[in-house]
């Protein structure tokens, strides 16, 4: 079993609807997206996946969000703009775009800063 491990980032700003403290104020991350990926083989090149096909999918994914307000993206339009959801809307997305028989999704983690994130692991964990 091999796993490949990627990141991105954006710059987001964001509020939380209903948190009884300063997260309800506007305010902005730079975000940065893991993905790791798991492959039970390598291709005739000797590589899982190719590190340019899985990193421009989670750009592709963020480029949206960068430079915006994520609140009002249709994206997160019935859910608050957390860490979790963010991961979790990730790791759906990249694994409807990237999963095949070889190569699947494992987790995203996505980090509001060094010392805080929130890993979505989906539901095959």
């Amino acid at each position: 079993m091999f796993e490949l491990r990627i990141e991105v980032e954006f710059a987001a700003a964001h509020h939380l609807d209903g948190y009884p403290g300063d997260c309800q104020r506007p305010h902005g991350h730079n975000f940065v997206i893991e993905v790791f990926a798991r492959s039970q083989g390598l291709d005739s090149l000797g590589m899982a996946v190719d590190f340019k096909k899985l990193k421009g999918a989670a750009k592709e994914l963020i480029a949206p969000w960068d430079h915006q307000d994520l609140n009002t993206l249709a994206d997160f339009q019935d859910r608050n703009p957390t860490a979790e959801q963010i991961a979790q809307l990730s790791f759906e997305r990249l694994s409807a775009q990237l999963n095949s028989r070889n190569l699947s999704i494992h987790r995203v983690t996505c980090w509001e800063n060094a010392r805080c994130s929130a890993t979505y692991f989906g539901p095959q964990a």
